[in-house]
């Protein structure tokens, strides 16, 4: 892991690096500015809009879908992309996981909004 430099917003990779302005995680291929990103976190922190992946706003009761496959801890396969969430609840959790939520076959857990779109 490269010190000091942020992780990926998008996959959170560790293995972003600096390229002119802009940061790029070579695992997905992301390119974002850290002004603007921590800009918009601010922004997003002081209004309290929790946002999916997409950038659409979340609200308790929405139904999401995980956008690629999370591994669980204690677990013998991950979570799916596609896998569809009924009924979350917006929390202040661990870390950055805001959504707390049962999913089918795994239990009750939190997960980050960022790993989820709004169905």
């Amino acid at each position: 892991m490269t010190d000091g430099l942020p992780a990926c917003p998008e996959c959170s990779g560790e293995y972003t690096y600096e390229m002119g302005e802009l940061m790029v995680c070579p695992e997905c291929g992301h390119e974002w500015s850290p002004a603007e990103a921590a800009a918009a976190a601010e922004e997003q922190a002081a209004a309290g809009v929790v946002r999916d992946a997409n950038g659409n706003p979340l609200a308790d009761g929405d139904d999401v879908i995980v956008v690629k496959d999370l591994p669980v801890k204690g677990a013998p396969k991950p979570i799916k992309s596609g896998t569809k969430v009924r009924g979350i609840r917006l929390v202040d959790g661990v870390g950055d996981h805001d959504i707390d939520c049962k999913v089918d076959g795994f239990g009750p857990m939190q997960l980050k909004s960022s790993v989820v779109r709004k169905a």
